[in-house]
C-alpha cells in the first residue's frame, strides 16, 4: 500500500515536474505530508530522492528535442552540488512549523519571478561570455541551497532566473534546469539520507512513479506554447503557497 501511495505521489510530481521543468517537489511534498503523513523534513528528503528520477528521464526527453543548454547545466550544477548540502543541513535544524512557512514563502517568490517575465521589456543586450559564466554559477549556488533546504529540484529558482537573466526561451530553460537538477538532487538527498530524513519504504514507488510521470510530462510540454507553460507554473505555485502559509 505504501509503495502504491509512493507511486501515485511520484507520478503526480513527475508529470508536473517534467511538464514545467521544476522537478515536482512542490506537488510531492504537500502530498507526502497530508496523505502519507510524513514529517516536513522527511517529505523534503523523499522529494529530492524522487526528483533524481524525474529529472533524469525528463532531461533526456528534452535533450532529444534539442532543448538543453549543456554548458549552462554544467556551470549551474558545479556550484549547486556544494551549496545543496548546506541547504539540507539548515532545513534539518529548523522546527517543522517554521519550515512549512518558509516553504510557502518560497513558492510565492518563485511564482512571482516567472510571472513578471512576460512584462519585462525585451532587450537585445547579450552578456559577455565570462559574465554569463558568473551568472550561471551564481544561479547554481542559490539553487543548490534552496534545493537542499526546500526539498525541491531547484527548477522553481533556475527556470525564472534563466528566462530573465540569461534571456533563454521557456523550453530550453526547463530542459537545462532538469539536467542540472540531477547532480543537485543527488547531493541534497544524500545529505538528507545521512540525517535520517528519507523513508526507504517509499523510495521504490516514488522512483517508478517519477520516471513514468516525468517522461509523460516532458513529452506533453513540447506540445504547449511558452505562455501556457508559464501560466501552469505560476498557478500551481501560488495555489500551493496559500495552503502552506495558512497551515
Amino acid at each position: 500500500m505504501k509503495q502504491l501511495a509512493g507511486f501515485l505521489t511520484g507520478f503526480s510530481g513527475g508529470l508536473l515536474g517534467g511538464g514545467v521543468g521544476i522537478g515536482g517537489g512542490i506537488v510531492m511534498i504537500p502530498l507526502m505530508t497530508h496523505f502519507l503523513k510524513l514529517t516536513q523534513h522527511q517529505a523534503h528528503g523523499a522529494s529530492l530522492a524522487a526528483i533524481i528520477f524525474t529529472a533524469s528521464i525528463s532531461a533526456a526527453t528534452y535533450s532529444i528535442h534539442g532543448d538543453v543548454n549543456w554548458k549552462a547545466s554544467l556551470l549551474i550544477a558545479a556550484s549547486a552540488i556544494f551549496t545543496a548540502r548546506f541547504g539540507a543541513l539548515f532545513a534539518h535544524s529548523l522546527p517543522e512549523k517554521k519550515l512549512k512557512k518558509i516553504f510557502g514563502l518560497f513558492l510565492v517568490f518563485a511564482s512571482c519571478l516567472l510571472l513578471i517575465k512576460g512584462y519585462l521589456p525585451v532587450s537585445g543586450f547579450t552578456l559577455a561570455s565570462w559574465a554569463n559564466t558568473l551568472v550561471f554559477l551564481a544561479i547554481g549556488a542559490l539553487t543548490g541551497f534552496m534545493s537542499g533546504m526546500m526539498g525541491v529540484g531547484g527548477g522553481a529558482v533556475m527556470v525564472p532566473l534563466m528566462v530573465i537573466l540569461a534571456n533563454m526561451g521557456q523550453h530550453i530553460a526547463q530542459g537545462t534546469s532538469l539536467l542540472a537538477m540531477i547532480p543537485i538532487s543527488l547531493s541534497g538527498s544524500f545529505t538528507h539520507y545521512k540525517l535520517g530524513n528519507i523513508r526507504r519504504d517509499l523510495v521504490l514507488g516514488l522512483a517508478i512513479g517519477s520516471l513514468i510521470g516525468g517522461f509523460l510530462g516532458a513529452s506533453f510540454a513540447k506540445a504547449l506554447p511558452e505562455f501556457y507553460l508559464r501560466c501552469i507554473f505560476v498557478g500551481v505555485g501560488l495555489w500551493m503557497s496559500i495552503r502552506y502559509l495558512r497551515a
